[in-house]
């Protein structure tokens, strides 16, 4: 549905993004995940046409989208960072102005304007001026206000930015129900939990070049170890894990405040000789539990550093 061949872009002698490429299918959520100015919002400027590329192609359902009015941008909706709306208007009369940026009108519109209401769950609030509404509310008006042409492609730029954790999830259920549509979604974050939760597949982009391009999982196993098991030792104040790196599928092992941590590429063909060992030599342990890395630590592995020290 959207493909992304080879963007660059420079301002002078900065360069935002050079050779970013990626896919995008019908019914997929797909991640731009990295710090601020990395160059994920340039990416989506260039992919909803608000600017050019200095090379590299933009195709929506395989036609490439070469001009400002062309056709084919109409299947893109585009939840901008910062919010595109009037306080002083209701958000029925925001969302009657947008419909009209759309050529919609009468009862189509009305149709369309009553639909997203219904899915940001503000109908309720439809009468009441956006200057009332919190951060949180407009932020799903926002979303609606995008929605109202029923585009095919939906690119969101870090929608969920001050918001409280209620509103949060009620923009995730938002997205969740789109997704089930059909309906391609790219969502930009430097929130590695959301990126977790909501998408598919993930591109990490860092100082405007991809550095990954995979599935969840797929990022996991770019990792030396893809699992934890954490064991907490009974009556243990000292223990040197260095001789468990010897066993098989162990990649990494530390001990720190009486509990054991080791690092295993395979969890099921690692975990039985870990334990096996430790029963050998006489270690009681009395609680076990296993982990997998998240995405920050993927990126420090990738870049060298944490996702919060290059904001």
């Amino acid at each position: 549905m959207l493909e992304v061949n080879n963007l660059s872009k420079r301002y002078g002698d900065l360069v935002a993004i050079t050779g970013v490429s990626f896919r995008a299918g019908a019914g997929e959520t797909l991640g731009l995940l990295g710090p601020n100015g990395a160059g994920k919002t340039t990416t989506v400027s260039i992919i909803a046409g608000l600017l050019g590329a200095d090379s590299g192609e933009v195709l929506i359902a395989g036609k490439q989208v070469k001009r400002d009015t062309d056709p084919v941008k109409q299947m893109i909706g585009l939840v901008p960072q910062d919010m595109a709306l009037y306080d002083p208007l209701s958000a029925r009369d925001n969302l009657t102005l947008f419909a009209a940026l759309y050529s919609l009108a009468g009862e189509k519109a009305k149709r369309a304007i009553d639909g997203a209401l219904d899915l940001v769950q503000l109908t309720d609030r439809a009468a009441d001026k956006v200057r009332t509404f919190s951060g949180g509310m407009k932020r799903r008006l926002n979303l609606a206000a995008a929605l109202l042409h029923d585009p095919q492609i939906l690119l969101l730029d870090e929608p969920t930015v001050g918001v409280d954790p209620q509103s949060r999830n009620a923009i995730f259920d938002n997205l969740e129900t789109l997704k089930k549509r059909g309906k391609t979604l790219v969502y930009t974050t430097h929130y590695m939990e959301e990126a977790e939760r909501l998408c598919d597949r993930i591109v990490i982009v860092d100082h405007g070049k991809v550095i990954a391009n995979d599935s969840v999982q797929g990022l996991h196993r770019l990792l030396p170890a893809t699992n934890v098991i954490a064991v907490e030792l009974e009556g243990v104040d000292s223990f040197l894990p260095e001789p468990i790196l010897a066993l098989p599928e162990v990649k990494s092992a530390e001990f720190v405040d009486s509990t054991l941590r080791v690092g295993v590429h395979n969890l099921a063909r690692g975990a039985p000789g870990i334990l096996r060992w430790l029963a050998d030599r006489g270690y009681s342990y009395h609680r076990i539990s296993s982990e997998q890395p998240d995405l920050e630590t993927v990126f420090l592995s990738l870049t060298g550093r944490s996702l919060r020290d290059s904001q």
